[in-house]
């Protein structure tokens, strides 16, 4: 591993942990309960969404705006950096283009997301459309997807690293 990698990894720890320990499980309390937009890797509807952002109250909008989305908005560069850097070192050829291909799309959906996610919070209950609804869904769905290839494709290299060296004669 590379100095830049482990500073790389190190940075996008020191976004990632405060986030999913601290900020999302606040709005969640804050909402009795509820999953935030974010952790819903299988999307929502117009009532998940109503519920959630009823639920939030104004504070809770508010600090979803100002903390949460500021947190995302660092985070998704920091882990496309992470996998780019991680699948140049296990990767070549096809197979490093296409997972690079997913991680920078990951990384593209995530902060179309955020976007999306602003505009209902911005809304609030009262505002909150159908078509708001239906956009920011589409892009949880698809940065999910291209999360879940980007870290497949992760494990699979780490795996096949591994196996690489076990099998090495001393």
């Amino acid at each position: 591993m590379t100095r830049g990698f482990v500073a790389l990894l190190a940075a996008a720890l020191a976004v990632y942990l405060p986030m999913v320990l601290w900020s999302l499980p606040f709005l969640s309390r804050l909402s009795g309960g509820e999953v935030m937009f974010d952790l819903r890797p299988t999307g929502y509807g117009y009532d998940d969404a109503e519920q959630i952002i009823a639920a939030l109250g104004d504070v809770g909008r508010q600090y979803y705006l100002e903390v949460q989305h500021r947190y995302d908005s660092l985070y998704p560069a920091l882990l496309a950096g992470v996998l780019l850097l991680a699948y140049r070192g296990l990767f070549s050829g096809r197979v490093l283009w296409v997972g690079s291909a997913a991680a920078l799309a990951g990384m593209v959906a995530d902060y179309l997301e955020n976007a999306a996610v602003a505009v209902m919070l911005r809304a609030g209950p009262a505002g909150l459309t159908s078509e708001m609804v239906a956009a920011a869904n589409i892009r949880t769905l698809v940065k999910s997807g291209f999360g879940a290839a980007s870290m497949t494709l992760l494990m699979i290299g780490v795996l096949a690293w591994g196996w690489r060296r076990w099998r090495r004669p001393v």
